[in-house]
């Protein structure tokens, strides 16, 4: 069913981050139910190639811009998606002070701008709130073991920050704004180096690379795959009325990291063995969603098993390093990527 705003038309939605791997697939989402999209994004971490099937689409416009600039849109807007953060350890680490600046000011100046426009705001958290949980699986009242001073930090207080400049715009009736915590999320257009666990295990099988495991491999994670996500944030930023809570968003299928290798390697055949290495520095040992109030409020549960997404995920990639060109990135985005270099990729 097509909501409609104000104006009896399709509404107009801004999507921050909307060049990312989730974004991207979020601005397909709304342009295919009849809105008129604005995607905003620096480039960072996300991809030119990820919405150029859309560049000639009559309701979409992309803007390159760093939330942390506040941003001026001239026609009326309905909502704002926040999705503008860099969400891998590796990316949130190699420049820690931007990606503190990104999750406070950047939220910010789209809070205000959401204000300025009576727009509906869903900002987009994650389990990293939890940090290294000792409440198994998690529920939205758990309030986390998060270390401040960290090398996440970064990302994990100032995902917390977001929630808190969210919180107190809506308790002061100034902005409608939503808080999903999200989850592991895995699926197409993922980048091929941004450290999460499904990207690295999947393109190292397909180069005949040794598969990298940190830790014993015992560690659990919970995978959602995008189009599940995709549309519980949509219903998310459509229920009525407001939540007024956060809201868990994720698959609680819970797996071992040397169960998804062995997915993987039974999907992409290879003889190479697997490589352990030393845990980073406050990575969780368990992570799983109690996704009960999502049910409850949004009508909503996962549908695609790990294995049917992992199959679309590795197809995806095998034609995307096949074929795709080697595009030169921003000046900003190779310094990103050098730094990004130096820092062990995490499990999720």
């Amino acid at each position: 069913m097509l909501h409609v705003n104000r104006r009896g038309k399709g509404k107009t939605v801004l999507v921050a981050g909307g060049a990312g791997f989730v974004g991207s697939h979020l601005c397909d989402a709304l342009l295919g139910r009849g809105d008129s999209v604005i995607c905003v994004d620096s480039y960072i971490t996300g991809s030119p190639d990820n919405v150029r099937p859309l560049t000639n689409h009559p309701r979409f416009r992309l803007i390159e811009q760093d939330i942390c600039q506040p941003l001026e849109i001239d026609e009326p807007l309905d909502q704002i998606y926040n999705l503008a953060c860099a969400a891998s350890p590796p990316q949130y680490q190699a420049d820690p002070v931007h990606t503190m600046m990104t999750c406070v000011a950047g939220t910010g100046n789209l809070l205000a701008l959401a204000e300025r426009h009576a727009a509906s705001f869903l900002q987009a958290s994650t389990s990293e709130v939890y940090g290294d949980p000792a409440e198994h699986p998690q529920r939205e009242d758990y309030r986390g073991n998060v270390s401040c001073t960290g090398p996440r930090a970064c990302y994990d207080e100032g995902k917390r920050a977001a929630e808190a400049l969210c919180f107190d715009m809506l308790r002061a009736g100034r902005v409608d704004a939503r808080v999903p915590r999200i989850f592991n999320t895995y699926g197409p257009r993922m980048q091929a180096n941004d450290g999460r666990i499904v990207s690295n295990l999947i393109v190292q099988a397909l180069s005949g690379k040794p598969l990298t495991i940190y830790g014993s491999g015992s560690q659990t994670r919970s995978f959602c795959y995008v189009s599940d996500l995709v549309d519980a944030l949509m219903a998310l930023m459509d229920v009525r009325p407001n939540p007024g809570v956060p809201v868990n968003l994720g698959n609680p299928g819970e797996f071992t990291i040397n169960e998804l290798a062995q997915m993987i390697r039974s999907m992409v055949p290879t003889r190479t063995g697997i490589v352990y290495k030393p845990l980073p520095k406050d990575d969780p040992q368990r992570r799983r969603p109690d996704i009960s109030r999502a049910t409850k409020l949004l009508d909503w549960q996962p549908t695609v098993p790990l294995a049917e997404g992992l199959g679309y995920t590795v197809e995806w990639f095998t034609n995307s390093l096949a074929t795709r060109p080697r595009r030169q990135a921003t000046a900003s985005g190779r310094q990103r990527s050098a730094a990004a270099t130096q820092v062990a990729p995490a499990q999720g």
